[in-house]
């Protein structure tokens, strides 16, 4: 099944960052895109998100053609179909970390798992606020509220960023383990190739151009 499919995607802020890229993702499939600082890998990602609109090309969500949205469908879309885990977190400061979560839950009417919480290591702090949390914890709770969601698509930029080696190896099992008994499908930026070659397949936005290197 067919999740996500870009074409022809060309971007530009103050010069050109990329032009005619294209990209699947399916069902079940985890996909990665490296490249150095500035090549547009962010702003790829947040084109393929629905965060961005690209200069050219078109995005299609399980078969529908984002820009033809409008405002409440992409919305509907972002809140049901969607899960964005960035580097910086984008918790709710004046809340617990287990309010952030539940937030998450009442809008997706998916309960909280314990078990998610296991995984991630964070039911001693749950009941803290988020601004006493260490940068670690913001991101495991950042990652729980986007999983207690049960997004279809999940877009990683730099979710690792702020863990140790055993944890951002144990939050990428998770994701995997998700995808595939969700048969949902996730794109994953990084600097960390050895994180990227994890995924089914990486692409490297390099030139001006996304090419496929796995």
């Amino acid at each position: 099944m067919n999740l996500l499919s870009a074409k022809n995607l060309s971007h530009t802020f103050d010069y050109e960052l990329f032009t005619d890229v294209s990209l699947e993702l399916n069902a079940k499939e985890s996909i990665a895109i490296i490249g150095m600082s500035g090549s547009g890998k962010s702003t790829l990602l947040h084109i393929l998100s629905t965060l961005l609109v690209a200069n050219s090309g078109d995005v299609f969500i399980l078969g529908e053609d984002t820009q033809k949205l409008n405002a409440k469908e992409l919305a509907k879309i972002k809140r049901d179909t969607l899960g964005l885990v960035f580097q910086s977190h984008y918790l709710f400061k004046g809340f617990s970390a287990y309010e952030n979560l539940e937030l998450a839950s009442i809008l997706s009417q998916k309960p909280i798992s314990d078990t998610l919480l296991d995984e991630l290591d964070i039911h001693e702090c749950i009941e803290q606020k988020v601004t006493e949390l260490s940068g670690g914890q913001q991101q495991r709770v950042s990652i729980a509220r986007v999983l207690t969601k049960q997004p279809q698509i999940i877009f990683a930029d730099e979710p690792t960023g702020n863990l140790d080696k055993t944890t951002a190896h144990k939050v990428m099992n998770l994701f995997f383990e998700y995808i595939e008994e969700k048969s949902a499908g996730l794109i994953l930026v990084t600097h960390d190739e050895t994180l990227a070659y994890q995924c089914q397949k990486v692409y490297r936005l390099e030139n001006k151009k996304l090419l496929k290197v796995k």
